[in-house]
């Protein structure tokens, strides 16, 4: 049978366009290298389609032909890559989800993060479309301006709080557990049967004060100063604050001023809306009486009850955080006194300066995220192995080996395949024996 080089390399295309699914790259790999078998033993048809003369070398192969061979091993080989590539993002422990290969990062619990969205979006809509445009033409045109900007910058601030890492902390790999719980039974000892152990915990000191750091049972680590284990997520978190169902994630050392700013934001945004509300309705009922504006205008009736009753707890929420931030304390610290206690001991983590604590909780540096959510796994971590090719035994020519996590240089399988004999024998001096060439050797070898 005539194989002519192109035709060589149409049937190295995947088939039924794209990738394919599933090993489908090994399989158009071995086709190639059939092909190459096939154009090898009958040299005079695919010489002469190559152009070239007939009657040479059968293990000759056209130079266009072998680049072309290693270009499009080589991007199969990366198309291949990347559907085996496990991220750890898809093996992390705890109850989160995520998005976006990774990138985005949320609490499982979304119902009460979709409520959240909705009002902002729904009450801020109406206000564009019926009130701005007459306080516009009637007082100013910068009111719709200045509202667009506060709803701006609150969209941005909870989407931003909602999708990142908190400051989840990873858990401990089997052999640092081990290597905890020897330390842990050294310095305990034994501990008779029925007796109950004594409390894992390590002094800590910060300021000359003395903070304990706490064992967590399920991540196997001793927590870090204010970190403690959310129990909705299943993570410990870095200077945990809580965990806010609104925004559909914890909030920890990491988010904590973009939740800050968000709430900050949404206080203005509802005094705004809710104050202008007010004023349109009064300019209405200047014209047409108050009675017949709330007929006209039910959108306004709405938007004014839904800003009454969301006022006090987010201004109320804002004014809490901020004594916090004056203080450099969580929500989770204040709820369980930890510096207001019977003790009476001092917060050794705040400056004594309200200007100072609030530059270090929102102006200060943002520690990166130690979760490495888009690394990718080993494949004897992930599970996953490169699938083999079909047997040797079905094909005349040996069997291709798997592919590599890396891509193919253009000196290494096509080489091996399709190169003259001269060539052969010098890859094989510098890449060590290789597998049998002909498919007498090849068959003996399956056997």
């Amino acid at each position: 049978m005539a194989w002519s080089c192109e035709r060589l390399l149409e049937r190295g295309q995947p088939r039924g366009g794209g990738g394919g699914s599933g090993g489908g790259g090994l399989l158009v790999e071995s086709q190639i290298f059939d092909d190459v078998w096939l154009d090898r033993s009958s040299s005079h048809q695919c010489h002469q389609s190559c152009g070239s003369e007939p009657g040479l070398d059968p293990n000759h192969i056209s130079p266009v032909t072998e680049g072309k061979l290693r270009r499009c091993i080589a991007a199969m080989s990366v198309m291949v890559v990347r559907k085996k590539v496990t991220r750890k993002w898809e093996k992390l422990p705890g109850r989160n989800t995520f998005c976006c290969d990774g990138r985005v990062m949320m609490a499982r619990q979304k119902g009460i993060f979709y409520l959240t969205l909705f009002l902002i979006l729904g009450t801020c809509t109406l206000f564009f479309a019926f009130e701005c445009r007459y306080l516009a033409v009637q007082l100013s045109p910068a009111i719709p301006v200045f509202a667009a900007v506060l709803f701006l910058f609150s969209m941005a601030t909870l989407l931003r709080t909602s999708f990142s890492d908190p400051g989840v902390i990873p858990r401990a790999l089997p052999d640092e557990a081990a290597f905890i719980e020897m330390e842990i039974e050294a310095t305990n000892g034994t501990v008779p049967q029925g007796q109950r152990p004594p409390p894992r915990i390590k002094n800590f000191q910060i300021n000359n004060q003395i903070v304990k750091l706490k064992y967590c049972y399920t991540c196997k680590i001793f927590r870090p100063p204010r970190a403690s284990h959310c129990s909705i997520c299943d993570n410990c978190v870095e200077r945990f604050d809580h965990h806010c169902p609104w925004v559909g994630n914890c909030v920890g050392k990491r988010n904590y001023r973009y939740f800050y700013l968000f709430i900050l934001s949404l206080s203005l945004l509802t005094i705004y809306v809710f104050t202008f509300n007010i004023v349109y309705v009064a300019l209405k009922s200047l014209k047409i009486g108050f009675l017949e504006t709330l007929k006209e205008t039910p959108g306004t009736v709405l938007e004014v009850l839904i800003c009454f009753f969301t006022l006090w707890s987010v201004v109320g929420l804002t004014g809490f955080h901020t004594f916090l931030v004056a203080l450099n304390q969580t929500t989770n610290e204040d709820i369980k006194g930890s510096w207001t206690g019977k003790n009476r001991v001092q917060n050794p983590y705040s400056h004594g300066n309200i200007l100072k604590n609030c530059c270090e909780v929102l102006c200060g540096p943002l520690p990166p995220s130690v979760l490495d959510r888009r690394g990718i796994l080993p494949l004897e971590e992930s599970g996953s192995r490169p699938s083999s090719t079909q047997e040797a035994s079905s094909s005349p020519f040996p069997q291709s080996p798997v592919v590599p996590t890396e891509p193919l240089s253009s000196n290494e399988l096509p080489l091996k395949a399709c190169a003259p004999e001269e060539m052969q024998s010098s890859v094989l001096a510098q890449q060590g024996p290789e597998s049998p060439e002909t498919p007498q050797e090849a068959s003996g070898a399956e056997k």
